[in-house]
């Protein structure tokens, strides 16, 4: 009984966090179905914005083969290639 109370204890303490997440909202544009389908099913949406000022249109192609070969993001070439385009036309340097 004590687990399960300091388990909802900790559940409604961590409510107000959750609340105040804002969420991410991308640049409206060709493509952005793909990234928020793909990219969100593993990681949040913010590190698109926040690491936009640092990726040039290269370093999103390799952050997109990354996430592919390195992190086995099942992500089909057509798809890839969409994302790729997306980002760096929306969040490229």
């Amino acid at each position: 009984m004590r687990n399960l109370t300091l388990t909802l204890f900790a559940a409604l303490a961590a409510t107000p966090a959750f609340a105040a997440e804002k969420q991410v909202e991308l640049k409206r544009a060709p493509g952005v179905e793909k990234v928020e389908v793909n990219c969100a099913a593993c990681h949040s949406l913010d590190y698109i914005p926040m690491n936009s000022p640092f990726l040039t249109p290269e370093k999103w192609d390799a952050e997109v083969t990354k996430m592919i070969r390195a992190m086995g993001a099942p992500i089909d070439d057509a798809d890839a290639k969409v994302i790729a385009d997306y980002l760096k036309a929306n969040y490229g340097t």
